[in-house]
């Protein structure tokens, strides 16, 4: 009998360390960017843990803007956030405290919504944003090839391309570089615009976390976001490489480009950013079961005793 009760709560153990493993993978996290009616950024990629909180069964749009207000919009979600059922299914009546009319806008990984209901998973790059002019819809969604970097080196280069979106003749989107953009480095303006191509090589020169976004006065564009973690432990290596871009299923460009390569000089620490790999979880769980191995040996001695 006594053998059957260390067994137990040996199990018991084990069940609690797959199951706190089971909870961390089940974790859905996705980062939130949203631009306000002045074009200002106003949230940047965001880390936002999602949960259901419309009770729709599934982890949409409109759960990770809801919960993204509530975290961080003065007054919660209940003040700077409001979606409704509407002629064509769910829909936003208010984004960051602004009620216009409906003129806002969504994407998530650079790909156009059809609605706040879509569905949603861990690690997606969600972007909304306020039209300025809630008549003027000539307001374009831009985008760099990359929402976020791995860590370089302070001073390190990286090369950027910048693309906004136009509607073809049968409504589809139509890529165009953007030429001669202004280049914004953590707010601040700076001397790079891009070429022809929408290219450009930003410089950062800052530790900690660094943001890129860009202005146009020939287009009235959305600001893009890139984001990069400047490490003071790295050090750096310039190499050319192919630089590959994915932006849509139809269309995929590759370029040679200069790219930074770092190396490790010290050890650092992931930024507390970045989607999870699961790692903490399977930590968990080999804790777990160690302690049940020890918990069953020394129970069992004990009734040996």
């Amino acid at each position: 009998m006594k053998k059957t009760i260390a067994m137990a709560a040996a199990l018991l153990i084990s069940c609690s360390a797959v199951c706190m493993t089971s909870f961390a993978a089940d974790e859905t996290k996705v980062f939130v960017t949203v631009s306000d009616d002045k074009k200002d950024l106003v949230l940047i990629q965001e880390p936002i843990t999602v949960t259901d909180i419309d009770s729709d069964g599934k982890l949409t749009i409109n759960d990770a803007l809801y919960i993204a207000h509530e975290n961080k919009f003065e007054g919660g979600a209940a003040a700077g956030y409001k979606s409704s059922v509407g002629q064509w299914g769910l829909g936003l009546d208010k984004l960051w405290g602004v009620e216009n009319g409906g003129s806002y806008g969504y994407y998530v990984n650079d790909k156009m919504s059809m609605g706040l209901a879509d569905e949603i998973k861990d690690g997606d790059q969600i972007q909304a944003f306020i039209y300025p002019d809630p008549k003027d819809y000539n307001y374009y969604y831009s985008f760099f090839n990359a929402k976020k970097g791995e860590p370089v080196a302070v001073d390190a280069e990286v090369p950027l391309t910048l693309t906004y979106y136009t509607f073809g003749a049968n409504g589809d989107l139509v890529e165009n570089k953007l030429a001669n953009a202004k280049i914004t480095l953590n707010g601040k303006a700076t001397d790079l615009v891009t070429d022809n191509d929408g290219k450009v090589t930003v410089k950062f020169s800052e530790a900690g976390s660094n943001y890129v976004s860009a202005a146009s006065d020939s287009v009235n564009i959305v600001p893009p976001v890139y984001m990069v973690e400047v490490d003071p432990a790295l050090t750096t290596t310039t190499t050319t490489a192919p630089l590959t871009t994915t932006t849509n299923s139809s269309t995929t460009t590759t370029t040679t480009a200069t790219t930074t390569k770092t190396t490790t000089k010290a050890t650092t620490k992931a930024s507390g950013n970045s989607p999870k790999t699961g790692v903490k979880g399977a930590g968990l769980a080999v804790f777990g079961l160690a302690g049940a191995v020890a918990t069953a040996f020394v129970l069992r001695r004990k009734n040996e005793e």
